[in-house]
């Protein structure tokens, strides 16, 4: 795969860790009762080795919600959305539309995101995934670690939320 596939490939990838983890202004249907932003970044044990760290902005729940990736200067890089009716991917002009979220985030990483995990993880709770293990212990500092073991590849994902 060229250089500018690679880097395409994981401009997606980090938008929907991401389905894991807006702009300014969320659409009206995007639950707004939680917010959080910070930092993330996501290591995959892939041939060869690939990694990426971006801003986020996540709002909403795993039911319904929105996760903005942004540039280090703070620009939209890539918008996840997903409800009950399906998920988007949008990257600049180009949209791309799924059943769900886990179908989005599998066609992209080789395996669906604990979504529902993720979110409890950002409030500290513990929530067991096949496949998947989180430290919490350093939840109360803004910060979650959580890799998965299998399937492979293996991936890590460090978040460090803001206060």
């Amino acid at each position: 795969m060229s250089r500018f596939g690679r880097a395409c490939r994981w401009g997606l990838i980090t938008a929907l860790l991401v389905g894991v983890i807006g702009c300014a202004t969320p659409p009206p249907s995007a639950p707004q009762n939680h917010f959080w932003s910070g930092r993330l970044a996501l290591s995959v044990a892939a041939e060869p080795p690939q990694s990426m760290s971006a801003a986020f902005e996540l709002r909403g729940d795993a039911r319904e919600g929105e996760l903005a990736l942004l540039s280090p200067l703070g620009q939209t890089v890539a918008v996840a959305r997903w409800s009950p009716a399906g998920a988007t991917l949008q990257q600049g002009e180009r949209t791309l539309a799924y059943a769900h979220m886990d179908e989005l985030t599998e066609q992209l990483t080789g395996a669906a995101l604990p979504l529902p995990a993720l979110f409890q993880w950002l409030r500290g709770l513990a929530s067991e995934v096949p496949g998947w293990s989180a430290d919490l212990s350093g939840h109360s500092d803004g910060r979650i670690l959580a890799q998965r073991l299998t399937p492979l590849p293996r991936a890590e994902l460090r978040i460090r939320l803001q206060p």
